[in-house]
């Protein structure tokens, strides 16, 4: 370390050439917005020179460029990408996005503490810089069936690896509010250090109770007074435009120069297919600024802020001393990227090509029996039936009450009322539950679709027009090892599989994002009108968002966070 010392202190200086510079460029400084002309030099992974004339051992020329720091999504699952963190790297990072922070919940609901390990491993390895939140809430409530527990004793052999920040998203925030003495357990575990916070809709007194736990951010806010309201009591708020979480355009009000230091931006769950049409970060600050956020405000967010907020000294900024995390623009306002660097490192296939490879983990963990038509029977005692209504670009769902028909004591699909069934399949060969309902918002008006990546315990979900397609749907996933199935007529008409613990592909990202393609056309084949089914299946069995939820035990009224009576 002393010599690198030496050499950064010397290359800074001038007195000896930089192991790289970029020149002819310009830095948009996020400290004080200004443009600022003059090469930047780099030794090693550290940028030591800028706003001065350098010479490089190796020299790039960035002349009509605007150069930012390396974008930081500061909360995203992986395994919602639907690929491994290897294609995950190569997806992401050739468009500006330098630092991950993951929170392995997904994999760890199904394979517990050899889930986060395997992200642990893959993140020495990967060419992004991937953080590990430890998955805080797994499982995420007692009203589904999990493929794991992870009890704080479990966490704890994680909390000094190198690449771990923290504790994840507490969405458990009634067991917090309540003092459950598992939940203390974990938050006192980690006092001090970061907590992240999962709290929707949450105001008032419950939130202050909330924060008093150490709690200090929150992806779930999607309105600006409840931004505001969080902002007052000190959290930093990440703005998050997922493919089914779009809550961007919602809380563009709160993004100005004077909140954007407490202002992170982040995915959460967005697919290869939304990557490849919109963009990921990169996509938030090109739609943000269009609508009239200021640059200042949007860059601030995607990195200084972010790292600000998460502990990462290093970076966020290009200035001297600060890690060569660099983003060369052609145009700032669209966030058009030409080139990356990451450590110092110009990002191509060659940076890809020398990673070494894991293998990787959850091999056969669907477990669910074959099923049939009759496994999908809506008993009820009356027509007037809680039905799960759809918010399109949301999460978050209505409670609603419909007057279904009913033949021989079984409850019906409506299509004129827009009601399909949904059902949870448990598939962790822990039971056989299946927890049947109905939802409205699909628009499907035959066939079904069926997905292994169910929130957050990722049974199978499978919504239906028919039973024997949603029978069809989830044996194929069976004997695929997870993925999405269409089926229509009795057979299945497109498919992924995701044999990686029944939530990522094994193949490369772009060959994800083909069948994705075909995936969605054949939904919109059944009728379906949502832009993002597979996704808005995959969180319809997600207990910790409001209001209306279902999962493998039945619907749960999230608002009193209890299963429905029948």
């Amino acid at each position: 370390m002393q010599q690198f010392l030496k050499s950064a202190i010397a290359q800074g200086r001038g007195t000896e050439a930089a192991d790289l510079v970029l020149k002819g460029g310009r830095i948009f400084d996020l400290v004080t917005g200004d443009m600022l002309e003059g090469d930047i030099a780099i030794c090693g992974d550290r940028i030591v020179g800028t706003c001065a004339t350098y010479t490089g051992k190796n020299e790039i020329d960035v002349s009509g460029c605007t150069i930012v720091p390396g974008f930081i999504d500061t909360h995203l699952h992986v395994e919602s990408s639907l690929v491994t963190p290897f294609e995950f790297d190569r997806c992401i990072l050739p468009r500006g996005i330098t630092t991950a922070i993951c929170d392995p919940h997904e994999i760890a609901n199904v394979l517990g503490a050899d889930g986060i390990k395997y992200f642990l491993d893959a993140s020495l390895r990967t060419v992004i810089d991937l953080y590990v939140q430890l998955s805080s809430c797994v499982p995420a409530t007692h009203l589904e069936t999990s493929g794991a527990v992870l009890e704080i004793a479990d966490l704890l052999p994680f909390a000094q690896h190198p690449k771990v920040i923290g504790l994840a998203e507490f969405m458990n925030f009634p067991g917090v509010l309540f003092a459950d003495p598992k939940v203390l357990a974990k938050l006192a575990a980690f006092q001090g250090g970061h907590i992240d916070g999962h709290a929707p809709l949450v105001r008032g007194k419950d939130l202050n109770g909330y924060l008093a736990a150490g709690i200090r951010t929150d992806h779930e806010t999607t309105t600006a007074d409840e931004a505001l309201e969080k902002l007052r009591k000190g959290m930093h708020i990440l703005i998050r435009e997922g493919s089914v979480s779009k809550d961007l355009h919602a809380l563009l009000p709160i993004l100005t120069e004077r909140n954007s230091p407490y202002l992170c931006l982040c995915t959460d769950d967005r697919n290869p297919l939304d990557i490849a049409e919109e963009g990921h970060i990169d996509h938030m600050i090109r739609e943000a600024i269009a609508r009239g956020a200021p640059p200042l405000a949007a860059y601030r967010a995607a990195s200084v802020s972010a790292a600000r907020a998460f502990g990462l000294k290093d970076r966020g900024l290009v200035a001297p001393g600060y890690r060569a995390d660099l983003v060369i623009l052609d145009h700032l306002e669209t966030c058009k990227v030409r080139n990356v660097l990451s450590r110092g490192r110009l990002v191509d296939d060659a940076l890809f090509a020398a990673r070494e490879i894991i293998p990787p983990v959850g091999r056969d963990s669907v477990k669910a029996r074959r099923v049939t038509a009759a496994d999908f029977a809506a008993r009820g005692r009356g027509a007037e039936t809680p039905v799960i209504g759809v918010v399109p670009g949301k999460i978050i769902t209505e409670h609603l009450t419909m007057n279904l028909p009913i033949v021989d004591g079984m409850r019906q699909v409506d299509l004129d009322q827009d009601a399909v069934k949904v059902a949870v399949v448990a598939r962790h060969g822990k039971n056989d539950n299946i927890g049947i309902g109905f939802v409205h918002g699909f628009g499907m008006k035959r066939g079904a679709i069926a997905s292994s990546v169910g929130h957050d315990s990722h049974n199978i979900c499978v919504v239906g027009a028919d039973e024997a397609d949603m029978a069809v749907a989830v044996n194929r996933l069976v004997e695929i090892e997870g993925g999405f199935a269409v089926a229509d007529g009795g057979k299945v008409t497109a498919e992924l599989a995701l044999p990686v613990a029944g939530l990522m592909s094994l193949e490369p990202f772009e060959a994800v994002h083909d069948k994705l393609v075909h995936l969605r056309a054949a939904a919109k084949a059944l009728g379906v009108v949502l832009p993002e089914p597979f996704l808005q299946v995959a969180f319809l069995p997600l207990p910790v968002i409001p209001h209306l939820k279902i999962s493998d035990m039945g619907m749960v009224d999230v608002d009193k966070f209890a299963l429905l009576e029948d």
